[in-house]
């Protein structure tokens, strides 16, 4: 089993910055696929950030590209969403999700993950 766990999360003035970390359990988290969704109140969770197993291949909603990075530290399985210049329209519950036995664009287009997180709260203030 492969669980994941999220922190990181907080209130921030617009045009801040916040990491967000999520840690895997188990053994072979670093093996697998993890994604980064989102979803405000009212409306429908969103992908945020896709990123492989080895680190080499990220995937980012448009929304998000060229302020956010996904990353990750395998030896100590964890995945980062470093986020900078943060918007109001940011604030979400921010999860993790990981282990899909497809390639993760596939496990990202259709956030079909066997394994999400319970989400940390980001809210960003204008």
């Amino acid at each position: 089993q492969v669980q994941p766990v999220e922190s990181g999360g907080g209130s921030v003035e617009a045009g801040g910055s916040l990491t967000l970390s999520c840690a895997g359990t188990g053994n072979n988290y670093r093996d697998y696929c993890t994604g980064w969704f989102r979803q405000a109140p009212g409306k429908e969770r969103e992908g945020v950030a896709s990123i492989s197993p080895d680190g080499r291949e990220t995937i980012y909603a448009d929304s998000v590209k060229g302020r956010f990075v996904v990353s990750r530290d395998n030896g100590k399985a964890t995945v980062y969403l470093q986020m900078n210049s943060l918007k109001p329209e940011d604030t979400a519950m921010y999860y993790c999700a990981t282990l899909c036995y497809q390639s993760c664009d596939y496990c990202y287009s259709r956030q079909v993950y066997n394994y999400r997180g319970q989400g940390t709260q980001v809210t960003v203030s204008s």
